[in-house]
């Protein structure tokens, strides 16, 4: 029986052809096996199974796919050299081919635009560094609350790196360089390993040691619920449990003090629509009949700060229509009503004001005569003229904005202080809570942040979303060091026996790549690494992988040779 070149592709392509089937099938194309022959097949029947084993292992759909996606070419053999197409994640599936032992080749172009995005990730990595110079302690804040993760995560990663590490630690023949490449993973490992020694995180607590939560101070009422600085924002405050209220506060042309934050009505009023010519005008040189005029909640509603407003009902909307600029008078009559503590900052009217060197007393005249609340309830945070405020009403509660020493805030009897929770440390938070000087945090609406607050022993926070943290009934991350270290333990000892068996497993499949080649030693691969006849580096000739002691057909050599491959291939 004669074959045509296609149907001899066919049987030698099939995995699970076997003496017999070939036999019925081509009758006496090639000879009975002889009993040597039969008895070579028994002995070696686990060395075929060891070499299946690896040829499967190689999972050469896998490399094809990812040569397909990275050179936008699709054939059932790839022949030519894989160069990069059009794919936005070309440089992912580089390194995942980079990672299977393949080669890349790039044109040129590719290279500069490698080189481009690599200065412009520098540059940006830069600039976004000094624009966000403060959002940098945020994150080191998150590493204290999120560091024993992070510990468990950082293992994972070292773990799952072990196994491309191995790869080519197997077959790289430079000894410095395998070196090099084994000593810095396990010193990367071993630091991972041994980093819960020096970590610390204020969420690991014994039991019972854990303060009360952080009493909840709206900042600027509840901004999320209502327009900030309205009457309805701070009874959104008192109906979601909060113990205060922040706000702003600045004092119009004729003498009224009112909630403001920004210099201008532009953002939070419709003063573009009552006074287009004064948009850009100080907030403190309106009167307060002009400010009257102004809606100060439909903006709310139109820009939708938080993306929150989606969350009120009918009767909330039409009640932020109406909302008004709020007089601080207004605003101490709620606070002394439903007993909570206030703390404001207080801003100067500009130069030409009339009561640009009396907004103090001014201030002062409002809490103390035009009010019902009591002083007690008035934590007082402006630093100008503190000793005159501590003359006219001794009872404030004098609150500072700046770090100092114990001595010098208890000469100014300050008795809380008022820190961006940028500052936020246990020690500090400790030290100053020994000398009955309680600590405000501002402004946290994070459930992490507040837990790290918590944990921290801070006394109150101010916040963005109280109805959010006042769900919370225990600090997020929190354990004990006995379960952590449980954890830590459990982590590296299953890291560690992952890692062995991985190492074990490719120098136990390299072993056999190595045994399978012909008697010829293996060739050096641009002299770094080992190139063995396995399917993943043979797919540029899918019928090499086939003869495992070396031989090969090329198309130009007959097919009776071929033919005769395929017989001893199956003998």
């Amino acid at each position: 029986m004669h074959y045509r070149e296609e149907e001899l592709r066919s049987i030698a392509a099939s995995p699970g052809v076997t003496i017999k089937d070939f036999r019925e099938s081509n009758g006496n194309l090639c000879g009975a096996p002889s009993p040597t022959a039969l008895s070579t097949l028994k002995l070696g029947k686990l060395r075929v199974v060891r070499r299946r084993l690896l040829q499967h292992y190689e999972h050469q759909p896998f490399v094809s796919c990812l040569a397909g996606l990275y050179g936008c070419q699709w054939r059932r053999y790839q022949r030519t050299r894989a160069t990069p197409g059009d794919c936005c994640c070309s440089k992912l599936l580089a390194v995942c081919l980079l990672s299977e032992g393949q080669k890349l080749y790039l044109h040129w172009a590719h290279k500069i635009g490698i080189l481009v995005s690599l200065i412009f990730s520098i540059v940006a990595t830069a600039v976004l560094s000094d624009l966000w110079s403060k959002q940098w302690r945020t994150i080191l804040l998150s590493f204290q609350v999120t560091a024993p993760y992070l510990h468990v995560g950082g293992v994972l990663v070292m773990t799952l790196l072990s196994w491309p590490i191995a790869l080519h630690f197997f077959r790289i023949n430079r000894k410095v360089v395998r070196a090099l490449i084994l000593g810095l993973y396990l010193a990367v490992l071993c630091a991972l390993y041994i980093v819960p020694l020096g970590m610390y995180s204020p969420c690991l607590k014994e039991k019972g040691t854990l303060g009360p939560a952080p009493a909840l101070i709206g900042h600027r009422g509840a901004p999320m619920l209502a327009p900030e600085n309205t009457l309805m924002s701070f009874e959104k405050v008192v109906e979601a449990g909060g113990e205060g209220l922040e706000t702003d506060v600045t004092i119009s042309y004729d003498g009224v003090p009112f909630l403001m934050h920004d210099k201008t009505l532009k953002r939070t009023t419709n003063v573009q629509e009552v006074f287009p010519n004064r948009t850009d005008t100080n907030a403190a040189m309106f009167t307060w009949g002009e400010l009257e005029t102004l809606n100060a909640g439909a903006w709310f509603l139109q820009r939708d700060p938080f993306g929150t407003a989606w969350s009120l009902g009918d009767r909330d909307r039409k009640q932020v229509q109406n909302q008004s600029v709020c007089t601080f008078r207004d605003f101490l009559e709620l606070a002394a009503q439903r007993g909570k503590q206030v703390i404001f900052d207080l801003y100067r009217p500009p130069s030409g004001h009339p009561y640009r060197d009396t907004w103090i007393t001014r201030t002062l005249e409002v809490i103390q005569n035009q009010s019902s609340i009591q002083s007690h309830q008035v934590l007082w945070l402006p630093p100008e003229l503190r000793s005159l405020v501590q003359e006219m009403n001794p009872d404030l509660q004098q609150t500072s904005g700046s770090h100092a020493s114990v001595e010098e805030l208890q000469r100014m009897h300050i008795v809380k202080l008022n820190l961006h929770y940028s500052s936020m440390s246990t020690e500090m938070i400790s030290e100053y809570a020994v000398a009955n000087i309680s600590t405000n945090l501002y402004v946290i609406s994070q459930p992490w942040l507040y837990s790290l607050a918590w944990c921290s022993g801070a006394q109150s926070v101010t916040t963005n979303a109280l109805q959010l943290l006042n769900n919370l009934t225990r600090p997020l991350f929190l354990m004990t060091p006995d379960e952590y270290n449980l954890m830590w333990v459990l982590t590296d000892v299953i890291s560690f026996i992952l890692i062995f068996i991985i190492l074990i497993f490719h120098w136990w499949r390299e072993r056999g790549l190595l045994a399978s080649c012909s008697g010829s030693k293996p060739t050096l691969e641009q002299g770094t690494y080992s190139k063995f006849r396995t399917v993943s580096t043979s797919w540029e000739s899918p019928l090499k992988a086939r003869w495992p002691w070396g031989q090969t057909w090329q198309p130009s050599q007959s097919t009776e040779h071929l033919t005769n491959l395929v017989c001893e291939a199956i003998v």
